[in-house]
């Protein structure tokens, strides 16, 4: 079990891909991530860490409860 916190963009990545999502392919201004017809946009590469708040959004937009996030 991991806590819930920032986190690195690859790792964001390799736990969405373990929730079922392919992906990232190239989109307009972001890169995106599907799982059926569900499409969520994921951060930019940058140097910091992804926040909290940025993981509560994109997790809410995947419909990932945080307590199924905290089980991977």
């Amino acid at each position: 079990m991991s806590a819930f916190g920032p986190i690195k963009r690859s790792e964001l990545i390799q736990r969405l891909k373990r929730l079922g999502f392919d992906g990232p392919y190239a989109g307009g201004k972001h890169e995106f991530m599907v799982k059926d017809s569900l499409k969520i946009r994921i951060p930019n590469p940058h140097r910091g860490d992804i926040s909290k708040g940025l993981l509560a959004e994109i997790l809410r937009q995947a419909n990932i409860t945080r307590e199924e996030w905290e089980r991977l």
